[in-house]
């Protein structure tokens, strides 16, 4: 699957290159092939709170596993396919430990 470099949308084939659906932008297929994007697993980044940034996140009384006090920021993330659970995150508002709830 190719996308315009101008507009973004999708492109499909036409007499031996590419033609935008939406703008009309032509690129020939052997350019096309340089805008070929690739994705795997392994590029996926894990967010993790550091510093104030936590100061809006919501609050919930649980107990954190390190110093044991009651209340942590929460947040959710969805680290596996869609058709999966997200995760929750916690992040304890004395010590900053950060942990997750599996399933």
């Amino acid at each position: 699957m190719k996308f315009c470099p101008k507009c973004k949308s999708m492109m499909v084939p036409s007499n031996g290159s590419f033609k935008c659906r939406k703008c009309g932008e032509v690129i020939s297929a052997n350019i096309a092939e340089s805008l070929t994007i690739t994705s795997s697993a392994k590029d996926r980044e894990i967010t993790i709170l550091e510093g104030k940034i936590d100061e809006g996140l919501p609050t919930i009384e649980v107990a954190c596993p390190e110093c044991k006090n009651k209340k942590a920021y929460w947040w959710l993330r969805q680290l596996r396919s869609a058709d999966e659970s997200e995760t929750r995150f916690f992040k304890c508002t004395q010590c900053s430990y950060t942990w997750r709830e599996y399933d």
